[in-house]
C-alpha cells in the first residue's frame, strides 16, 4: 500500500556498472559548448534482463537526473577546473566540464574538518550553499555554543607504547592531558523539502560532516552520500514533484565529541519531533567495509528493508545477476531465521541515538560492513587516524564506488517512501515478532540463576502475557490496516498516527537505570558496548550485574521492578493500536 506518484519512484530500478567503466570509452556526442549538462550517447544505454538500465547512477526507471548523477559527490573523477568548475579526466581526451555545486567525496578530504575549525565552518557553508541550489525549500546554518576539548598546540600530547615483550602489570602509568576546553560554535546546516499533503509530519536524513582528521570513510563516505540524496530529490523538485510529507535533511556538526549537533537539535526542538516525525535515518560513513550489506533499525522497518532491497542490483562481485537482498542473505543470514538477512539491533555512537533512543522515533541506519565471521576487529584498522583518507577508500574499500553507490540508492529510498507513501511504510507484526524472540531471550539469560529466581520469586509471566496481548493487538491492527479507505484522509490520517507513534510508546520518561538519558524500554546500547544494541535492556542490566551485588535480596528486587516496567510498557503499548480503548 506503499503507493507512489507514477514515474517518480525513487530507486526503484538500480543502474550497475561503474563510472570507471563509462568514462574508459569516452562517449561520441562531447560537452557542447555554454552547455550545462554532461550528455551522452544512447547506445550508452542497455537494458538487462531485468529491465534495468546498464549505466551507474542514483536513479529512477527513467533516466531523467542522469545530468545530475557523474556526479558531484560519490564519483572520485570530478576534478577542480578553472573558476571553480569540475572536469571529467578521460585518458588522451582533453578535460570536459561540467558545473560542480558544492563539496564531494574528495574536496571534503582535501583538509582536516575538525568540529568548530574554520576548514568545518567553510564546508558547512559550502553544503548550505549546494543545497540551495539543489532546490530545496531552506537550507540554514543553525549554530550552537558548546564546550569542545582541543590538543593544546604549544605542548601536545604524546603517548609511549610499550613494546611487545613488555609486562603491563609491572608498572603504573601517570598520564598528563594538556588538552584545552573552551566554548566553541559548532553549526548543523538544516535543509527541507516542504510536504505537500502532510507538512507536519517529518521524515529526517541526517549524518555528521566534522571528522578527527581526514575523515576518508568516517564520515565522509557518508555525508557524499547525503549530498548525492539532496541533489536527486531536488531533481525530481524541478520536474514538478513534492513529497507527500515534509522532508528534512541534516548536515550535523561535532559528532565525535559526542554527538552534539544532533543532540543540540534534538533538544531544541523536542516537542515538534515528538509530535511530529515519523521516521530518522541515519547517514554516517556508508563503508566500514566490502563484504556485505549491513542494517541496523527499527523492527518497524524490516519488510520495507527487504523489499527496497530487492529492487537493488548487488555491487558485490560474482552476483552481478543478483540484487542486493540475495548477496546479503547468503553472505549474512539471521541466526533466528536462516531465510531472511540478519538485521541488528540499534545502538548507538553515531547521531542517530536521540532520535531513537531518547525520543522514540523509528529509526535505521544501513552502510557496507566487513566479514563478521572472519574479520575479527571491531572497526577498520585505519579508523579515525590520518591515514583515513580518500586513497583509502579508492585503492583498498570501494575503488568502483559501487558500494556507497548501493548504500546511497537504499538510504534515499527509505526516505522516498517514508515521505510519499499514503500509508507509512511500518509493519508491527514484525514489531510483535522481535518482542517474542527477546522475552524468549532474557528468560533464558536468567535460567542460569533458576534456583534464585525461585528463591525470590521471580516470574517472566507478566512480560510473556504483555507480548502476547501485544502480538494480538498487531494482527488486529493490520487487519483494519488493510481495510482502511485510502481516498478517506481522515481514516488514513489516523492509521497513520498509530503507526508513528508506536515507537514513542517504549519511552518510559524516567529512563532507564542508571542512564536516564536512554528512555527506550525495549532497545539501548548496552552498558559494556555502546556501539552494540540490547534487547529489555533494563532487565539484561540489572541480571547482567547480580554477582556484583552486595545484597542479593536487593538485586532481585531490581530484577523484578524492570520486568514489571517492561510488562507495562509493552501493555500500553499494545493499547495504542486498538481503534477504540
Amino acid at each position: 500500500m506503499h503507493l507512489a506518484a507514477p514515474g517518480m519512484r525513487l530507486v526503484s530500478r538500480v543502474l550497475q556498472g561503474t563510472s570507471r567503466d563509462i568514462f574508459s570509452s569516452p562517449p561520441e556526442r562531447r560537452l557542447c559548448p555554454g552547455s550545462t549538462e554532461w550528455e551522452l550517447p544512447d547506445n550508452n544505454f542497455s537494458r538487462s534482463d531485468n529491465g534495468n538500465f546498464q549505466m551507474p547512477a542514483l536513479a529512477f526507471n527513467t533516466w531523467e537526473i542522469m545530468d545530475k548523477v557523474f556526479n558531484y559527490s560519490l564519483f572520485p573523477y570530478l576534478q577542480n577546473g578553472d573558476n571553480g568548475r569540475r572536469v571529467v579526466r578521460i585518458e588522451g581526451e582533453s578535460p570536459c566540464e561540467i558545473p560542480g555545486p558544492g563539496p564531494g567525496i574528495y574536496s571534503f578530504t582535501e583538509l582536516p574538518h575538525l568540529a568548530g575549525t574554520e576548514q568545518n565552518l567553510l564546508l558547512a557553508k559550502k553544503i548550505q550553499t549546494q543545497w540551495k541550489k539543489s532546490g530545496l525549500d531552506s537550507a540554514k546554518l543553525v549554530h550552537y555554543d558548546v564546550l569542545l576539548s582541543y590538543p593544546n598546540e604549544t605542548n601536545a600530547n604524546y603517548i609511549s607504547i610499550t613494546d611487545e615483550h613488555g609486562n603491563e602489570n609491572s608498572r603504573k602509568v601517570r598520564m598528563r592531558v594538556h588538552n584545552i576546553n573552551k566554548i566553541t560554535r559548532i553549526y548543523n546546516v538544516i535543509g527541507t523539502i516542504r510536504g505537500s499533503v502532510e507538512p507536519d509530519r517529518y521524515v529526517i536524513l541526517g549524518g555528521h560532516r566534522d571528522s578527527w582528521v581526514f575523515g576518508g570513510i568516517d564520515p565522509t563516505s557518508g555525508a557524499s552520500v547525503l549530498q548525492e540524496v539532496v541533489q536527486s530529490f531536488g531533481k525530481l523538485m524541478s520536474r514538478g514533484w513534492r513529497p507527500r510529507r515534509t522532508i528534512i535533511f541534516a548536515s550535523w556538526d561535532a559528532e565525535e565529541f559526542g554527538l552534539l549537533g544532533s543532540t543540540e537539535w534534538a533538544e531544541e526542538n523536542v516537542k515538534s519531533l515528538q509530535e511530529r516525525s515519523v521516521a530518522y535515518i541515519n547517514s554516517d560513513s556508508s563503508i566500514e567495509g566490502n563484504y556485505t550489506l549491513r542494517v541496523d533499525c527499527t523492527p518497524l522497518l524490516y519488510q520495507l528493508v527487504y523489499k527496497l532491497t530487492k529492487e537493488i542490483s548487488s555491487p558485490d562481485d560474482g552476483f552481478e545477476s543478483k540484487s542486493l537482498y540475495e548477496s546479503w542473505l547468503e553472505k549474512d543470514p539471521s541466526s533466528e531465521n536462516k531465510t531472511l538477512p540478519r538485521i541488528n539491533k540499534l545502538g548507538s555512537g553515531s547521531d542517530f541515538e536521540a532520535y531513537f533512543q531518547r525520543l522514540g522515533i523509528a529509526s535505521g541506519r544501513v552502510r557496507y560492513t566487513k566479514n563478521r565471521k572472519t574479520d575479527n576487529y571491531s572497526s577498520y584498522p585505519m579508523y579515525h587516524t590520518i591515514y583515513e583518507t580518500f586513497e583509502l577508500v579508492e585503492n583498498f574499500y570501494d575503488p568502483t564506488f559501487k558500494k556507497q553507490l548501493a548504500v546511497a540508492q537504499l538510504r534515499g529510498a527509505l526516505v522516498y517512501e517514508l515521505a510519499d507513501s499514503i500509508i507509512i511504510p511500518f509493519n508491527i507484526q514484525d514489531y510483535a515478532k522481535s518482542l517474542e524472540n527477546y522475552a524468549t531471550g532474557i528468560y533464558s539469560l536468567s535460567k542460569k540463576y533458576d534456583q534464585q529466581l525461585r528463591d525470590h520469586q521471580v516470574s517472566f509471566d507478566s512480560l510473556f502475557s504483555a507480548v502476547k496481548n501485544f502480538s494480538k493487538s498487531a494482527s488486529d491492527f493490520h487487519r483494519r490496516l488493510s481495510q482502511v479507505d485510502l481516498n478517506n484522509p481522515t481514516a488514513v490520517r489516523i492509521m497513520n498516527d498509530q503507526l508513528m507513534f508506536l515507537e514513542r510508546a517504549f519511552i518510559d520518561p524516567l529512563g532507564l537505570p542508571g542512564r536516564p538519558f536512554y528512555r527506550h524500554i525495549i532497545f539501548a546500547p548496552s552498558s559494556h558496548n555502546k556501539y552494540a544494541g540490547e534487547s529489555f535492556p533494563g532487565i539484561f542490566d540489572s541480571i547482567f550485574d547480580i554477582e556484583n551485588k552486595a545484597d542479593p535480596r536487593s538485586a532481585w528486587k531490581e530484577v523484578k521492578k524492570h520486568i514489571s516496567v517492561a510488562a507495562f510498557t509493552i501493555q500500553a503499548a499494545a493499547g495504542t493500536l486498538k481503534e477504540l480503548l
